[in-house]
């Protein structure tokens, strides 16, 4: 299995997951039903925040040099976009002052390379459903300045799975390896993707598409 075919398979295996990450319903559930912009604009501030946080930790303690290369440089495209997000709001949030979301606590507690490779993969896979629903969102409240912001964003995560895919092939040295890997990337995505369908069954929302 190559590293693109790793990423598709997790993909595949997980495709209801983000499919239901990438609906409407995500922003809802993320902003706890409050569908304005201050609220939506602070859930991406506290995901990016705490995206940072994850993957400077990572980056700090990781012994495989172009792990720890890769870590730190998404760290520091995670704080920058926090900053982006963060200069929209007047009174922006900082994700230690509320709960860690689920995928990063999840993220958190990988302390094994090729698992924290993986789970990279995961979260990628999962903020790019989001980006898409940030950037479709502000296009349908006629902002297209933040629309194309969320969009940039988004540009940056795809450019981020790519780095997860040469990482993949520098620490995944047999098929073990890459199974453990694909594991973590699932446990991510299944992480945010039951904290989406608590929040939403939380506030009486079926968290599945209508058909």
């Amino acid at each position: 299995m190559t590293d693109s075919d790793l990423i598709d398979s997790v993909s595949e295996a997980n495709q209801t997951a983000l499919s239901r990450l990438g609906s409407s319903k995500s922003l809802y559930a993320e902003t706890d039903g409050e569908l304005d912009p201050d609220p939506v604009l602070r859930a991406a501030a506290i995901a990016e925040d705490a995206a940072s946080e994850t993957f400077a930790a990572w980056a700090d303690d990781e012994e495989h040099t172009e792990a720890a290369d890769c870590f730190a440089t998404v760290a520091d495209e995670e704080a920058a976009h926090y900053k982006t997000v963060a200069a929209e709001l007047d009174d922006p949030p900082r994700a230690a002052d509320g709960e860690t979301p689920a995928i990063q606590s999840v993220l958190r507690a990988f302390d094994d390379t090729v698992k924290r490779v993986g789970g990279l993969v995961g979260r990628c896979l999962v903020a790019k459903k989001s980006k898409e629903q940030y950037t479709g969102y502000f296009t349908g409240e006629a902002d297209p300045q933040t629309a194309s912001l969320f969009r940039g964003l988004g540009n940056d995560v795809g450019e981020q799975i790519e780095s997860a895919a040469d990482l993949l092939d520098a620490v995944c040295e047999t098929e073990d390896d890459r199974e453990r890997a694909h594991d973590a990337a699932s446990e991510a995505i299944q992480a945010a993707y039951d904290e989406y369908t608590e929040s939403l069954e939380a506030m009486g929302v079926n968290p599945k598409p209508v058909c």
